[in-house]
């Protein structure tokens, strides 16, 4: 095992205990709006918290890049940690969110933890050594084309710019497929891609502790994850499409011609 995985493993886990343990009283949660449509809670800012102090303590001079304290020091090594992805489905008592860790070494991901603790589901990957979910080798499908395919999105919640573009992809999409969901935590969404459970996923908008765990996830289950150009930008550009090698290339050529010159771009 990658000698970072276990430890990402640990903070994984201390974050989840936190999740649960506030599961069932959501409506004393105290949270605020960052943004249009996004929020923070104390719960949040607990986890994150709990997953910095396991990293810390074995890491000590590693970056961190989380969601809610933000960028923390410099160097090779950086951490890149969502410790809810999915606030606004916990703090409605929606069962589905996650935590997501991922480790970048020099730009590249070496590893990367997502996991759900309602279901107690953790999944892993390093670079080179594969995807597991709970110890257990995973693979995405082997589906030829969208005909009959399951693909995963997610809405534009936070930036709208782009909603005109991606109601034409939706629309488009679900014409192709045998259906779409859209269950609201996109490392969640992008570990099921490498479990094989969807067929593919894109998403616009997206933020880089939102998908570095799940891009190296399916990239290790036999995936591919690129920007909407087929580039290597996707953490940059936060717009992305996963899935096999025919069902990648089949997402992009459907959605490439909803988009625009700054999706492009």
């Amino acid at each position: 095992m990658h000698p970072s995985l276990n430890i990402a493993i640990r903070a994984a886990r201390s974050a989840g205990r936190i999740l649960l343990r506030f599961s069932d009283r959501v409506d004393q949660i105290k949270f605020e709006s960052k943004s249009h449509n996004d929020f923070v809670s104390d719960v949040d800012r607990a986890a994150e918290a709990a997953i910095i102090q396991e990293l810390r303590g074995r890491f000590p001079s590693h970056a961190i890049l989380a969601e809610e304290s933000g960028e923390q020091g410099s160097g090779d090594f950086q951490w890149i940690i969502d410790p809810l992805d999915g606030t606004t489905n916990y703090l409605h008592g929606f069962p589905q969110y996650s935590v997501s860790i991922a480790l970048k070494h020099k730009g590249q991901l070496e590893c990367g933890v997502v996991y759900d603790p309602l279901r107690e589901e953790m999944f892993t990957a390093a670079r080179g050594q594969g995807a597991q979910l709970n110890d257990r080798k995973i693979r995405v499908t082997n589906r030829p084309s969208l005909e009959g395919a399951l693909i995963g999105t997610g809405f534009p919640f936070r930036d709208q710019r782009y909603i005109d573009a991606y109601v034409g992809m939706f629309k488009a999409m679900t014409e192709a497929t045998a259906g779409l969901r859209r269950p609201g935590s996109a490392a969640l969404d992008l570990a099921y891609v490498a479990a094989g459970r969807t067929d593919g996923f894109w998403e616009l908008g997206l933020s880089p502790w939102d998908c570095a765990a799940g891009a190296l996830l399916v990239q290790e289950a036999g995936g591919t994850v690129t920007d909407l150009s087929g580039g290597t930008r996707y953490l940059e550009t936060g717009n992305l499409a996963a899935g096999n090698l025919k069902v990648h290339r089949a997402i992009l050529d459907l959605i490439t011609p909803f988009m625009n010159d700054k999706l492009k771009a």
